[in-house]
C-alpha cells in the first residue's frame, strides 16, 4: 500500500463522517436556532423548550436517515476490505 493509497482512504473516511453525520447535525442546527427565534420573540426562558424538541426532532431525524448513513457507511467498508482482499498492487 503506497501514500496515495491511504490518503485515499483517509479522506475517503472524512468523507462518509461528513456525509453521515451531516444531515443530523444540520437538522439539529436549524431546530436550535428555530428554538432560540422562538425564546428571543417570546421571552420565554425555559430550559427543557431547548432539549426536548431538539431531542425529538434529532430521533425522527435519525430514524429517517439511516439508510442513508448504513449505505454511506457500508460503501467506505467494503472499499477498505476490497483493498485488503487485493493486498500491495
Amino acid at each position: 500500500m503506497e501514500e496515495a493509497d491511504v490518503y485515499a482512504i483517509m479522506s475517503d473516511t472524512i468523507w462518509t463522517i461528513l456525509m453521515g453525520a451531516g444531515p443530523i447535525l444540520a437538522l439539529a442546527l436549524i431546530v436550535g436556532l428555530g428554538i432560540a427565534i422562538f425564546q428571543a420573540l417570546t421571552q420565554v426562558q425555559e430550559m427543557t423548550l431547548t432539549f426536548v424538541p431538539k431531542i425529538v426532532a434529532i430521533f425522527v431525524g435519525l430514524v429517517l436517515a439511516l439508510p442513508f448513513i448504513y449505505a454511506t457507511l457500508s460503501h467506505l467498508s467494503d472499499t477498505v476490505f476490497d483493498l485488503i482482499m487485493n493486498g500491495p498492487a
